[in-house]
């Protein structure tokens, strides 16, 4: 029986209204829409003017026009639930790669250590500076020479123990182990000069590791990676977090500095005691927050620290030139599709690739701990030559304390961190390089600084959070120049950061360095 055109413009509405439910019981479900179509099209001849408002009210579109596109169902995943943490203290102690069977021995390991650096060889220097500590005590600058080319294998025998450990936990743990024992070095030599009331030292060689992770440690990463790369890339989303907090921490160092602008008229005797106790109690949150900080890196979100794959690739999803560079692509690939068919041989040189992804310990454990605490322990006796001999220097006026302790201190106790943000970077690492050159520098703003006014309030000592002006200002400036948001890197960038660490250590050489308003009036009892 033939229908008739009204019958025939009515048949597709129901039609169509029935296939919606059926779609939205089962969004997932693709649906046969041909039919539909067609009598869409017939039903353009159909309607009449006067019905067309009358449609676009009442009739369902067909299945094929609500079918959700890509843009839909990315929208749709958004409303996804919240995943649950599965994050738990034994995770971090889970390494990153699966680590070899073999176990040095302890010859092994002493060797593995004699041949760790060429750095070694400054190793001469520590009886040397101790043998001129106490038969020459007056020779203040042959002991600071001494001393301080001591220090430097030091340090980089303590990041190679920690390196060593490092292998044995997760990523994040470990690249926050090593900045946490990179920082020993600076907060030995800090808490000697505090004993020994140096506050401008302490407070010159704290902002100077500072700078010298943000600009020199991060140029160079940057720098020696670019030149064997094109552009490498890092996660973003810690970045960004990162560049909060180090903003939030010169705010931190900013406010004494605005204090004491504002109100420096009201004279010492009434301006010191507020800024200390403005100080201290800044401290106090600020350690708050490094804790907090903790909690986020470690247990609640530890993904956003984990190193950005495949990031030898340009913008472009292209690989940069280099045969190995593109195997590490390749080895990408298969990581992100685990269902693939594979032949025998693909599948044999599968095996040797995951081969090759095995970590070999130089150390075994038991030595990599000794290490660290042999090297903890003569840095802090060498650092303690190194503090005495400072006020012999700088009494003949050619060099400041503002000078040594932003500038010197601070290159020779980055050295580890130094040595190795640049050798992981080469590696292309790029996200271990920022949580040791970037997290050192947080470290040192929410924790050692802090901790500092906090052990300084024990000790009774007057150690506030006004720093000079101009080191105050060239931290704020250092923090915007350091670009670390876009999630890539070259070696341009390195190249611009090291040249204004230069520009930093020239200026601040030609800078007298202000302890009056400094110290405001406060007295330290040695």
């Amino acid at each position: 029986m033939a229908q008739s055109p009204l019958d025939e413009h009515h048949s597709p509405t129901s039609e169509q209204h029935q296939n919606t439910i059926a779609f939205s019981d089962q969004p997932d479900e693709k649906l046969n829409s041909s039919t539909s179509h067609h009598n869409l099209k017939d039903e353009e001849h159909v309607i009449s003017p006067i019905d067309s408002s009358h449609q676009l009210h009442n009739t369902s579109f067909p299945p094929s026009s609500i079918q959700p596109t890509n843009q839909s169902t990315s929208n749709l995943d958004l409303n996804k639930p919240t995943l649950k943490r599965k994050q738990t203290w034994a995770s971090l102690l889970k390494p990153e790669k699966k680590l070899s069977n073999h176990n040095p021995t302890y010859k092994e390991s002493i060797n593995a250590i004699v041949r760790s650096s060429w750095l070694n060889v400054l190793l001469v220097f520590i009886p040397i500076s101790w043998a001129l500590h106490f038969a020459t005590p007056n020779a203040d600058v042959a002991i600071f020479i001494t001393s301080m080319l001591a220090i430097i294998p030091l340090a980089k025998l303590l990041g190679f123990g920690t390196e060593e450990i490092a292998l044995r936990v997760g990523q994040t743990l470990g690249g926050l182990l090593n900045a946490t024992l990179g920082n020993a070095v600076e907060l030995i030599v800090a808490i000697l000069a505090l004993v020994k009331c140096q506050l401008v030292v302490v407070q010159s060689s704290l902002l100077g590791s500072i700078l010298s992770n943000l600009l020199l440690v991060l140029g160079m990463c940057f720098f020696a990676g670019g030149i064997r790369f094109s552009e490498q890339a890092f996660s973003i989303t810690a970045a960004q977090l990162n560049s909060s907090l180090l903003i939030m921490s010169v705010i931190a160092i900013l406010i004494p500095a605005g204090f004491h602008a504002a109100f420096s008229n009201l004279g010492d005797s009434v301006e010191g005691p507020d800024v200390l106790k403005m100080s201290r109690g800044i401290a106090v949150i600020l350690l708050v927050i490094y804790g907090a900080y903790l909690v986020f890196q470690l247990w609640t979100h530890p993904h956003l620290y984990s190193e950005t794959p495949s990031s030898s690739e340009t913008p472009d999803g292209h690989p940069t030139f280099g045969g190995h560079r593109i195997m590490r692509q390749a080895r990408s690939v298969r990581t992100r599709t685990p269902h693939v068919s594979v032949t025998p041989d693909e599948a044999g040189e599968g095996h040797e690739e995951e081969e090759e992804e095995e970590e070999v310990p130089t150390l075994n454990f038991v030595s990599a701990v000794l290490i660290l605490a042999l090297s903890t322990v003569l840095v802090g006796v060498t650092s303690e030559w190194l503090v005495d001999s400072i006020n012999g220097i700088t009494k003949t006026g050619a060099i400041s304390e503002a000078w040594i302790g932003l500038i010197l201190l601070p290159i020779v106790g980055n050295a580890a961190e130094h040595l190795t943000a640049v050798s992981v970077s080469v590696k292309d690492k790029l996200d271990l390089s920022m949580s040791v050159a970037v997290g050192s520098s947080i470290q040192i703003a929410l924790f050692v600084v802090p901790l500092l006014v906090i052990l300084a309030w024990i000790l009774d000592k007057p150690l506030t959070l006004l720093f000079d002006p101009f080191e105050s200002i060239t931290l704020f400036l250092a923090v915007l120049v350091v670009n670390i948001q876009d999630g890539r890197a070259n070696w341009i960038e390195g190249f611009i950061l090291m040249n204004v660490y230069i520009i930093v250590a020239v200026a601040f050489y030609f800078y007298p360095s202000n302890t009056t308003d400094v110290n405001l009036g406060l007295i330290c009892k040695t």
